[in-house]
């Protein structure tokens, strides 16, 4: 008989997207998904997301001094 149990994916929750992922990288003790990570590296200064991404990532340093 086999294993009736299904191996679940971890994923953890995006701090830019906020969505539930598997692959990405981890800062400090946040996590930022893969797709979040290849945009944000691609994202010129002057683009309207680059703000945004900025604020998100300010989130990891106000968690870890708190």
């Amino acid at each position: 008989m086999g294993d009736s149990l299904q191996h679940q994916p971890y994923t953890q929750s995006c701090i830019i997207c906020g969505q539930d992922k598997e692959e990405g990288i981890m800062i400090i003790s946040e996590f930022i998904c893969e797709d979040c990570e290849s945009e944000m590296v691609r994202t010129d200064v002057s683009d309207a997301k680059y703000p945004f991404f900025i604020h998100q990532m300010k989130q990891i340093l106000y968690k870890k001094n708190a």
